[in-house]
């Protein structure tokens, strides 16, 4: 942790309540912790627990139970497991410099909304996981608890999937990984990545034509399943566009090309560099103006500041991909799906499959795509991988999938959710709302796991997860909190 760091994370929300809560935060944004390094964010729970005289246990995949004994004449109630994950979204703008693997998030301010200095702010999960560790450092009323904290969730879930079903007892479970406060979640969409490569050869230059540089920037990004629907702009997909122009009309041979990083965020940005046919440059200048112009208006109720920049550069590439084949990659590019592919017939307004082209990279000797796909039905999963595995092979590549993860059946009938609804109505007043939502939780992967387990998902309202805007409410959090503690009480 980065004491520094810390000090002004907790200078920032001094005075927020709760106090436990936003310390115990201030402490996680300090410590480095993307996908597949946790480490040092798990030491820092343990070392809370030991500190709190608590036992805990980890397993071969990492994750961690902290487990807290009931409060004095709730021994007999249920056992609960508060459930969050340790790893974060690590994106940041392409002008911050930020090293993930180094340093932890720095908070700003903007009156009620907490958001991070050009990068992703870790609300996602991590506010979760200070309100469980408020949880256990605090004197509130509860049954017995496991305190579950999971690994890796952000790549696909594989801390949960890999998770020893032994490390827990209870079998009711609260999530904490929702991002709407007044929703209850019952279920959620099953997920696969497939990734694609594409065979590429390098061919010297030669010193002609006019070296570029084009990006396509300003675009709002977003989480990849709960934004899927909002018909938000793929920065990739609009610079297969524009490159399909350039390679056509101009000669382009692409020497670069990235977009995109993570599987479950909408890309924001993508850049690519090569070579024009000489003489050709202010004709593309106009080509990719009147582009610009009609994605513009395409994209205008939802991308105010999307652009497209075209520049020459003075350091020429030495190798590039010739035209023919920077056009191909351009129309697989374009061919590729990306957005919702299907509403539910069952549930009104609910996405109920999608595919997001999530990240390409032109490496060494392939064009390497990352994609990923949503379905709350199993098979629509594997179809809408199909699809794109078929797109990749039919331009002559190849494609292959993670292991994916099933979506989270919705119980209506749950007792936890009988009393969680009914407390709700007691304290507010008025209805939860209750739904199945388009992104992956965890619940689904323990649920196969833990026979017989009864979840629920819930939290305060963040906006922008997976982006650099990412924010989260103050106060929203301090009534998702309040609402926490007493559903504890009351369960």
């Amino acid at each position: 942790m980065d004491p520094s760091l810390f000090q002004h994370n907790r200078k920032v929300i001094s005075g927020s309540a709760p106090e436990d809560l936003w310390s115990e935060f201030a402490a996680l944004a300090a410590i480095p912790r993307c996908s597949k390094h946790e480490a040092e964010a798990r030491e820092y729970v343990t070392k809370r627990a030991d500190a709190l005289g608590l036992e805990h246990a980890t397993d071969a995949a990492g994750n961690l139970v902290v487990r807290k004994p009931a409060s004095p004449g709730f021994e007999e109630r249920p056992t609960v497991v508060l459930q969050a994950h340790l790893d974060i979204v690590c994106e940041k703008n392409a002008d911050t410099e930020h090293d993930f693997a180094t340093q932890g998030v720095r908070f700003r301010r903007e009156g009620d909304r907490l958001t991070a200095e050009g990068s992703t702010l870790g609300a996602d999960n991590g506010i979760a996981v200070a309100a469980i560790l408020a949880v256990l450092s605090g004197e509130y009323r509860h049954g017995p608890l496991e305190a579950l904290f999971t690994v890796d969730e952000e790549t696909g879930l594989t801390g949960a999937r890999d998770l020893d079903p032994r490390l827990i007892t209870g079998k009711l479970l609260i999530n904490l990984d929702s991002e709407e406060e007044g929703s209850f979640t019952i279920g959620c969409a099953g997920g696969i990545n497939t990734k694609g490569y594409l065979p590429v050869e390098f061919q010297d230059s030669g010193g002609g034509g006019t070296p570029i540089r084009f990006a396509v920037r300003g675009l709002c990004g977003g989480h990849s399943g709960i934004e899927i629907h909002k018909g938000l702009g793929n920065a990739i997909s609009l610079a297969a566009r524009v490159l399909a122009v350039l390679s056509q009309e101009h000669g382009l041979a692409l020497a670069e090309l990235r977009g995109g990083e993570k599987h479950n965020a909408i890309p924001r940005e993508c850049f690519t560099s090569g070579v024009l046919t000489a003489g050709r440059f202010q004709d593309a200048e106009q080509r990719v103006g009147e582009l610009e112009r009609a994605l513009r208006n395409e994209y205008r109720a939802v991308e105010p500041n999307l652009r497209l920049e075209l520049k020459q550069i003075t350091d020429p590439p030495t190798r590039t991909v010739e035209p023919g084949r920077t056009a191909a990659i351009a129309r697989l590019l374009r061919v590729l799906p990306h957005g919702v592919l299907a509403m539910s017939a069952e549930v009104p307004e609910l996405v109920e499959s999608s595919t997001n082209l999530a990240a390409v990279e032109l490496k060494e000797s392939e064009l390497q795509i990352l994609t990923s796909q949503r379905s709350s039905v199993a098979t629509r999963v594997t179809e809408a991988s199909g699809r794109v595995a078929a797109a990749v092979e039919l331009a002559g590549g190849r494609a292959e999938t993670n292991g994916g993860y099933e979506p989270w059946e919705p119980n209506p009938d749950s007792l936890l959710l009988a009393k969680a609804r009914t407390l709700y109505r007691e304290r507010e007043g008025s209805e939860p709302k209750i739904g199945v939502i388009h992104a992956g939780l965890e619940c689904g992967v323990i649920g196969v796991k833990c026979d017989g387990m009864e979840m629920l998902s819930f939290g305060p309202d963040i906006r922008g997860a997976h982006s650099p805007d990412e924010s989260v409410s103050i106060r929203s959090t301090e009534r998702v909190f309040a609402f926490l503690t007493a559903l504890l009480e009351a369960l």
